[in-house]
């Protein structure tokens, strides 16, 4: 006897897991617009180099990582002009969706795995081994800020005397995979090679076409190649609710890791925005929580932000070359 698998169609739309997929894809959807007089650079680079100069804590978004090749998410060229992110619902109790995404993250993560820290990843590293922030809070998932910091306490010769901890990735980290079923941890290098045996050529085949990776680990890939591929089980339990360790849509932020960011901003002077539209609550919410503690906030990013009305100081630029420049500041 067969057995038609239940997705997510089939919840009631009273189900709690039916209004959190909803409310995800509202929070996916939402537009950014101007909201704010835009602020000349003649008061914002300063206004900026200020907050900087008091210990801030760093909130950084997909625009840090652009230059490595990561798309962003709502930027002129962003991912979701062309993908939609699939929700924590979506993926928890859609079998089809949890294949989708594991065929695509397959091949996408040859791309992720490549990508380097850039100057920009590397400059706020330096600032957080110096102590001269409170730390950096990242809404990335592709773990180059901790790449980097790794760089910068090899290569340097700064005296590490800053907490090693003040480095938060709030989404979580691709490079980990944990069992919805059990919860066992296994890391993304593991799982890969196991899914490269029950792959062969899987790869080939999908990289005969040039793919572009989406932030979140994944490309798009032909209905038929998703069909071939062969997912593999939990090494603890044998469950196939496999997981990449990251914040979906629709999922909450871990409480001790919301709580140690928050810590972090406790301890700062201020707060600086880098490369983030501010679109999801979670980055918001360090916005408010800011401005309620009266520390100022200040934002770098190339377009507008959900937080313009509540800034201080509003730097519209490209990410790079603005912090390259409160780099140069400092030095002098």
């Amino acid at each position: 006897m067969t057995h038609r698998r239940i997705g997510l169609a089939d919840i009631e739309p009273d189900h709690p897991a039916h209004r959190a997929h909803q409310a995800a894809l509202r929070s996916i959807d939402r537009v950014v617009h101007d909201d704010a007089r835009p602020q000349g650079e003649h008061l914002a680079r300063p206004g900026v180099l200020g907050v900087l100069r008091q210990s801030p804590l760093i909130i950084t978004g997909a625009g840090v990582s652009t230059d490595s090749g990561i798309p962003d998410y709502r930027g002129p060229q962003g991912s979701l002009r062309r993908h939609r992110p699939m929700t924590y619902q979506e993926f928890r109790f859609d079998a089809a969706a949890r294949q989708r995404y594991w065929a695509r993250s397959y091949v996408g993560w040859r791309q992720m795995v490549a990508a380097a820290p850039n100057d920009t990843h590397r400059i706020l590293a330096e600032w957080n081994a110096c102590g001269l922030i409170s730390g950096i809070v990242t809404q990335n998932v592709d773990g180059l800020h901790a790449q980097a910091a790794r760089e910068v306490a090899s290569a340097s010769q700064i005296s590490h005397e800053h907490d090693p901890a003040a480095l938060v990735a709030l989404h979580g980290d691709l490079d980990r995979v944990i069992c919805l079923n059990c919860g066992a941890m296994e890391s993304r290098h593991g799982l890969d090679a196991r899914l490269d045996e029950v792959n062969p050529g899987y790869i080939d085949a999908a990289l005969s076409d040039r793919l572009d990776v989406n932030p979140d680990g994944d490309v798009t890939l032909p209905d038929e190649l998703i069909g071939d591929f062969q997912m593999v089980a939990c090494l603890n339990c044998g469950s196939f609710l496999l997981k990449p360790d990251v914040v979906y849509f629709g999922e909450s932020v871990p409480p001790e890791r919301r709580r140690h960011a928050s810590e972090l901003l406790d301890d700062a002077g201020g707060l600086l925005v880098i490369g983030s539209s501010l679109a999801v609550m979670s980055g918001y919410r360090f916005v408010l929580d800011a401005q309620r503690a009266g520390k100022p906030v200040a934002l770098i990013n190339a377009g507008p932000t959900r937080a313009d009305a509540k800034a201080e100081y509003r730097w519209r630029a490209r990410v790079a070359p603005a912090v390259t420049w409160l780099h140069r500041q400092l030095e002098t």
